[in-house]
């Protein structure tokens, strides 16, 4: 897809990789909707935009809310025309003290910000981007969606199952004229991660952060690459600090799989 003339959402503008992305794709000639519930972080990020030439508008939402997820998707459509690009982006973590000692109300809020969401926005969006002719549909996930994640087992269940949904979503592309994939980070050096530690050391708990972690900006990089590559649709995009890797879970031509 070509980017420049396009519209795109972006849950969890407000910092992080959202942020990164949502000013990447304005770079590159997007318009862009800064969906989140920061709204000093959300506000700053369009700020950011706009100072640099690019178009862009915050909306306050609460992505687990149907209604606050139909409106950021109206909006790029009411402000913008069109909608092109979805990155359900919004996620959390149980945190420390860590399952299963936290509130089981702080793990059914990760599954519903990390898995949910996603499904919501997606489901959402889709006749929204089929109206214009299809779209490109992001789902960050994770390395904890891949591999067992000791630190934080309901986050890792929570990517695991955006994972699969996306994989499963590879029919849209013929189907409906939108690619869906997602990217799965190493560990990224964003405010929520830090924060996340700095709660983990007042329980005791031992950093877990490797020598070097991955920039949001290398994301948001990568999150371009599946905006413009055509040929990909239901793959995980792989990043670690040493580089990418495409998951392609797609049967190849004359499979019965």
């Amino acid at each position: 897809m070509e980017i420049r003339g396009k519209a795109g959402v972006i849950t969890g503008g407000g910092s992080g990789i959202g942020r990164a992305t949502a000013e990447r794709l304005a770079r590159e000639g997007a318009a862009v909707v800064v969906a989140d519930l920061d709204q000093a972080g959300g506000n700053e990020t369009v700020k950011r935009i706009e100072d640099a030439g690019g178009k862009a508008v915050f909306v306050h939402a609460d992505v687990v809310k149907i209604e606050d997820a139909r409106r950021m998707l109206n909006t790029a459509i009411t402000k913008f025309g069109r909608l092109d690009i979805l990155h359900n982006n919004a996620g959390i973590g149980v945190g420390a003290p860590g399952f299963p000692d936290a509130p089981p109300e702080r793990w059914h809020l990760v599954v519903e910000i990390d898995l949910q969401a996603v499904i919501l926005g997606t489901g959402l969006a889709a006749p929204l981007m089929q109206k214009n002719g299809g779209g490109v549909i992001i789902n960050t996930a994770s390395m904890a969606g891949l591999y067992p994640h000791r630190q934080d087992a309901v986050y890792g269940a929570a990517k695991g199952g955006v994972v699969n949904f996306t994989h499963s979503l590879a029919s849209w592309e013929a189907e409906r004229k939108i690619r869906v994939n997602c990217i799965c980070p190493g560990i990224v050096d964003t405010p929520l991660v830090r924060k996340g530690l700095e709660q983990a050391e007042k329980f005791g708990i031992k950093s877990w952060l490797p020598s070097k972690m991955i920039q949001p900006e290398e994301i948001a990089d990568a999150i371009v690459t599946l905006v413009r590559d055509d040929s990909l649709f239901g793959c995980s995009l792989e990043v670690r600090p040493t580089g990418r890797h495409i998951v392609d879970p797609r049967p190849a031509p004359g499979s019965r799989r």
